[in-house]
């Protein structure tokens, strides 16, 4: 029998670049799914690791729901929150904290009291908060901004990572101890086209869902199509799945779904170029060697500057301005990304003036598709 995860009121959800349904259908996944289902009953710590788009978050759903917790499961995109804010969300702040704090208000680990905290794009967190994010994990106590009084905290975290936190920590982009505080157990969630097995059981739940938005009954698929999703590389993962079925859905004809709906792009995926391409092509190697050589007998101006420099702008315009496949391409997490961006005046300066905090919570949490957090009286 098929298992099949969904979020609550995926229906009503926006667009997103996150998978809203897991099937376990392939080996892979099922072994998957029984290892969370086991981490589930303990307390510790869990850092799942997968692409955008594999399913992290409803990994995430499935342990809390399975842990029996009373509390609720909250979820935080790590990634959307400016530096200056994060600190304030995850852990709250007092009462004229920073201009614009006109009232006390908990932080993402006190509204998830008793219950299962998320953590999405954790690498993305900066340095100073990385600091305090271990001092809670190991005290279970967080101090709100502008208070001295620590609060106890009764939490699970789990965290998920769309890039290599090894690398990231080899490179001094991440806390080692927070690492191995928050790899105590470890999900590696497969690429979509990693586990085919689930290709066609995703599809077919997707075109019930689409389906019945569209007022359509009795689709299927053809054996044309079946073969191209099954063969497909999938670099969207599954919501690219879903992108493909719904517009599928909508220009078939006669209740059925021809190879020629399907509009699939023969998309190299960024991370698969970061990991796989040193091993694969020396000749690369030699010829960058070459240009080295040449930049050495030119006069000395900032050599190593200039060839980041160039290296960040070429990886850029490469992934077309994307942030997150520009990061996973060059093996840094997307903070780090953003640093270097802004510095060679690729993004807008940060801004300095913290006026702008409760203009940007809203913003912030729109794009992190999750509940405000809870408010304290000030």
């Amino acid at each position: 029998m098929t298992r099949l995860l969904t979020f609550p009121d995926s229906q009503h959800q926006v667009l997103s670049i996150r998978a809203k349904a897991l099937v376990f259908d392939d080996p892979a996944s099922r072994a998957l799914l029984a290892q969370a289902e086991r981490v589930a009953a303990s307390d510790a710590t869990v850092l799942i690791i997968g692409e955008t788009g594999t399913g992290k978050e409803l990994i995430a759903r499935h342990i809390h729901t399975c842990s029996g917790r009373r509390g609720p499961f909250l979820a935080v995109n790590c990634g959307a929150f400016t530096e200056q804010l994060v600190e304030a969300e995850l852990f709250g702040h007092e009462a004229g904290a920073y201009t614009g704090a006109t009232s006390a208000r908990a932080g993402w680990f006190e509204a998830a009291a008793d219950g299962t905290l998320f953590l999405d794009e954790v690498g993305d967190l900066p340095p100073s908060v990385q600091v305090k994010l271990l001092r809670v994990l190991q005290e279970r106590q967080v101090v709100r901004i502008g208070s001295r009084k620590p609060i106890d905290v009764r939490v699970r975290l789990v965290a998920a990572t769309n890039v290599r936190l090894e690398q990231a920590v080899a490179a001094g982009h991440f806390r080692a101890d927070l690492y191995y505080r928050l790899s105590v157990a470890t999900l590696q969630l497969s690429n979509l086209a990693q586990r085919p097995g689930d290709i066609l059981a995703l599809a077919e739940h997707f075109i019930a869902v689409y389906s019945r938005r569209l007022g359509l009954e009795g689709v299927r698929l053809s054996t044309e199509a079946s073969e191209a999703l099954l063969t497909y590389a999938w670099p969207g993962n599954i919501r690219e799945l879903e992108n493909v079925i719904h517009y599928a859905l909508i220009i078939c004809r006669d209740g059925r779904i021809a190879r020629e709906d399907l509009q699939l792009r023969a998309v190299a995926r960024p991370s698969l170029v970061a990991v796989e391409a040193p091993v694969a092509v020396t000749g690369g190697d030699d010829a960058l060697e070459r240009v080295f050589e040449r930049l050495f007998d030119e006069p000395p101006h900032e050599l190593q500057a200039r060839v980041e420099a160039a290296l960040i702008r070429s990886a850029y315009r490469h992934c077309h301005r994307n942030q997150v496949h520009t990061a996973a391409l060059l093996g840094i997490t997307r903070n780090v990304l953003r640093t270097h961006l802004k510095r060679l005046g690729m993004l807008p300066p940060a801004r300095a003036a913290t006026t702008q905090l409760v203009h940007e919570v809203h913003v912030a949490r729109e794009a992190a598709h999750t509940p405000a957090p809870l408010h304290a009286a000030a």
